[in-house]
């Protein structure tokens, strides 16, 4: 039979194999990395190494000295016959039918075979090895669709020309288009969903995540499997695209496919992730520099400039793959639906909103967002058909400031924030294909924006519309059960739609310079008069813009039992309907910023910031004392449940002054008195825990003696322990006595919270009991996230009125130990804390302690102890 061998090397050897092969790979690397590389010579490149490792697996199997009816096949990936530096390479040793490589007799092919693999691994190939008859490939490959798609793209290495002809055809005799397109596009799907649906995260996989190279490789696969080819240009002759799509996709997959090898390259392995630590020097390969002002404000970062021109491309290829596979489904499996027309622009195929038309658009403009509003209203359309996914690509130049400020797209782009549904899909749809983008033109500008705050996970766009997201599911009934007091407020709330729009530009600002609130509020108001909203209506939009974080800012950072904050925040808020259209907004806003932001704390928080000035701006002044006599009565209701002896609670009471009873509900009160009335003025420390009531995580308790000091060793024990404080209200009693509520989360599983309850209990008495001083706080690791985008800390010390309290405010990266490193200069200067707020916004924290003390008083002891605070807060 005749066989393919590839032309060995002069030397054979394995260490000049190996010295060769990583010459060569080096070259290749180094032009990859060479600034200007245009995209278009990256697939030569990696045609290029992989022909290296071609010549290197040749001589290999040559010196092996494998039998002539043996062959080596190249299969996934590296069957295409391109290879990225750092990518696996795979291959196939395929047997006759009726061999087996560790049968009887054949002792000696498998030590050839043990010998050839292990010689890959010593020439530095992180080979990826599987052993088969033609027989077992077919059984493989119609049991596991994974298998199917990597035998999809085999070629011939060395061996047996006539064993891989025989093995090609019985593979293809096996292949199903139409089950392979339902396998592939339904893994596609989960792949997606993974990826939680969008290439807008904020570390991309450029290989994996929806637009990334996987999404073209699909395309090619299902293709080649139905023949129609398996290139773009062959699907462009054979009429699935278009000359122009393919050439897009031609662009796009060379930039991806740069941006990829760049990364193999400058990680020096495997990396498919654009992650935070090596973004600025894959920007920088590419000749993108940061850029400043000249004080010195970074305008724009390199790294932000790659991730847009990333964003964009992904943007494309998640179109170009949807039109590309709806039409290879059409050819393999043609509808017997005939359209049936909805108007005279539009048919409905098989669930598919479908054009008329190839150029309804250039002809009627109106068309473009009438898609939208149909796609919405009609009943049974679930998607866009390819020939209109394709019409609205073509249709991008049609889109132009005379488009924008037709008054017949304004009243239809109204007409879809007013439909009862379908408005979050029809909005994504529309980001989706580009339009949302050319028709409100500002949203444009932060389509693929990065934000390096630390606590946002998505790029703004794809927040805002996490945002209209969430504020859409408070007035769907079944999401009643997710956020039931939102969903009960947004069901008398008399237009929805206010809420939609100011969703959709409250950070429509950002990356602009400036205070993107202010940016925001100036460009709803523009749209407002652009698209005849009345003046009442524009005005709470304008303000929910501008306001959009006081709300959040409040609620975390200041004291809700202070009857003037409420005031403040009722004047500024003004009426009942703002108030409850800003709350709705605050939730849906800090719930789309990351899924580790949102706790149930900062939902309470932010409902008894609510609760407190919907009756303020009632009418109802706060009345100290009738509130806390109505408080006291409720504790003592809940203390009866007990059968504690009579006035109990008297002891402990006396000591307690109006600011405890108006910090602490009814609930708290009863929980502390039922646990300390025995303990009134006992000298060791009292500590309890129990299971939360707001939701995740503990509440603790703890009632010692007062010292300097104290504060810093119950932080230092958490940090030890591994608890985040959330929450501290701190009071001391007209005895000296200490009694601070701490609301602590823990990554430990709340299944074992009996457990934990016990351990803080112990461990944190027999902490207060130890004197001594203060341990060092601990070094932990630092996230990359932090490392590749750090914040300048900053403290901010602001006195009251009278310059008795003072209000201490923190901004910094979050690490294991911050808050313990602050206590600890605040009880090295004797500060006395009343209250603390600590709000951990995913990987930075914003947090505010209300504090007083003799060296507060001082100029030249306030900036120490700023210093001293922002010492603590750099320490890495």
């Amino acid at each position: 039979m005749a066989s393919a061998v590839l032309q060995p090397p002069p030397d054979t050897s394995t260490a000049a194999l190996r010295e060769q092969l990583k010459a060569q790979k080096a070259a290749l690397t180094a032009a990859l990395l060479r600034e200007g590389n245009p995209t278009r010579s990256i697939g030569t490149v990696l045609r290029r190494l992989a022909r290296h490792v071609d010549a290197a697996l040749g001589a290999l199997w040559q010196a092996s000295g494998f039998p002539a009816e043996v062959a080596l096949l190249a299969v996934g990936g590296y069957g295409r016959g391109e290879l990225f530096p750092h990518s696996d390479v795979d291959v196939l040793v395929l047997l006759p039918d009726g061999v087996q490589a560790d049968g009887d007799g054949n002792g000696e092919l498998k030590q050839r075979l043990e010998s050839f693999i292990g010689r890959c691994w010593d020439i530095g190939l992180e080979i990826g090895s599987s052993v088969r008859t033609v027989r077992e490939c077919v059984a493989a490959a119609e049991a596991d669709v994974t298998i199917q798609t990597s035998l999809l793209e085999s070629r011939l290495l060395c061996g047996d020309r006539g064993l891989f002809a025989t093995f090609q055809e019985r593979f293809r005799a096996t292949l199903d288009p139409r089950a392979f397109f339902i396998a592939k596009t339904l893994e596609m799907r989960q792949r997606h969903t993974k990826f939680e649906n969008t290439p807008y995260s904020l570390e991309p996989n450029c290989k994996e995540s929806p637009g990334g190279l996987r999404d073209l490789q699909v395309i090619l696969w299902v293709s080649k499997a139905a023949g129609f080819g398996g290139s773009w240009d062959e699907l462009a002759a054979n009429g699935l695209a278009t000359p122009l799509e393919a050439q897009q996709i031609q662009r796009n997959e060379a930039l991806l496919s740069l941006i990829r090898a760049r990364l193999h390259a400058i990680a020096g392995r495997r990396e498919d992730r654009l992650v935070f630590d090596l973004q600025t020097a894959v920007a920088e390969s590419f000749g993108y520099r940061t850029a400043t002002s000249p004080e010195g404000r970074v305008l724009q970062r390199a790294s932000e400039a790659l991730m847009k021109r990333f964003y964009w491309a992904a943007k494309a290829v998640t179109q170009l793959n949807q039109i590309l596979l709806l039409n290879i489904e059409e050819r393999i499996n043609p509808s017997g639906h005939e359209p049936v027309p909805i108007n005279p622009r539009f048919a409905n195929k098989a669930g598919m909103l479908e054009v008329a038309s190839d150029d309804l658009y250039q002809q009627e403009p109106h068309a473009i967002l009438e898609t939208f509003l149909l796609f919405q209203t009609t009943v049974g359309i679930n998607g866009l058909s390819a020939r209109t996914l394709r019409a609205l690509y073509n249709a991008r130049g049609v889109m132009d400031s005379k488009f924008r400020n037709d008054p017949v797209n304004h009243a239809t782009f109204k007409a879809m924030l007013l439909q009862p549904s379908g408005i979050t899909h029809a909005l994504r749809l529309m980001n989706q294909t580009s339009v949302l983008g050319r028709y409100l033109w500002v949203f444009r500008r932060i389509v693929g924006q990065m934000q390096h705050d630390l606590f946002h996970v998505y790029t703004v766009d794809q927040h805002i519309l996490m945002v209209l997201r969430n504020v859409r599911r408070f007035f769907i009934a079944e999401h009643a059960h997710e956020y039931p007091f939102c969903s009960q407020l947004a069901a008398g709330y008399d237009k929805p739609w206010i809420l939609y729009v100011a969703a959709l530009f409250h950070d429509i600002g950002k990356g602009r310079g400036g205070d993107h609130s202010v940016i925001g509020a100036a460009e709803v108001r523009h749209f407002c008069r652009q698209h005849a909203i009345e003046a009442d209506d524009c005005r709470l939009i304008e303000f929910l813009v501008r306001e959009h974080l006081t709300m959040s800012r409040i609620a975390q950072k200041e004291d809700l039992s202070d009857p003037a904050v409420i005031s403040a925040f009722a004047q500024r808020v003004g009426t009942e309907r703002n108030l409850t259209a800003l709350y709705l907004l605050t939730v849906a806003d800090i719930r789309g910023t990351s899924p580790k932001v949102w706790n149930a704390w900062k939902g309470k928080l932010l409902e008894d910031l609510y609760r407190a000035t919907l009756r303020a701006l009632g009418g109802h002044a706060p009345d100290k004392a009738a509130e806390i006599e109505a408080r006291k009565r409720e504790a003592l209701v809940l203390l009866q449940l007990f059968a504690l002896p009579f006035e109990v609670h008297k002891k402990l009471w006396d000591t307690l002054d109006v600011g405890y009873f108006m910090r602490h509900d009814a609930g708290e009160i009863a929980w502390h008195t039922r646990h300390l009335s025995r303990h009134v003025g006992t000298a060791r420390p009292v500590v309890r825990a129990r299971m939360s009531p707001v939701g995740e995580g503990l509440q603790v308790l703890v009632y010692t003696p007062d010292q300097p000091d104290l504060f810093a060793r119950i932080c230092g024990y958490f940090d030890q322990a591994s608890f985040s404080i959330l929450d501290a209200r701190i009071h001391t009693a007209r005895n000296g006595f200490a009694l601070d509520t701490f609301q602590v989360v823990t990554s430990m599983l709340p299944e074992h919270y009996r457990e934990l309850v016990s351990m803080v209990e112990s461990g944190l008495e027999q902490t207060l009991e130890r004197a001594g001083p203060l341990p060092a706080p601990s070094r932990g690791r630092v996230s990359r996230r932090v490392k590749s985008f750090p914040i300048a800390p900053r403290v901010q010390l602001t006195p009251d009125e009278r310059a008795q309290r003072w209000l201490l405010s923190v901004s910094a990266s979050d690490r294991v130990g911050l808050l313990y490193s602050i206590a600890r200069v605040l009880a090295r200067h004797k500060i006395n804390l009343q209250l603390a707020k600590v709000s951990t916004l995913g990987e930075r924290v914003e947090d505010t302690f209300l504090i007083d003390g003799a060296e507060l008083q001082q100029n030249r002891r306030q900036i120490q102890i700023e210093t001293e605070l922002l010492e603590a807060l750099a320490a890495s």
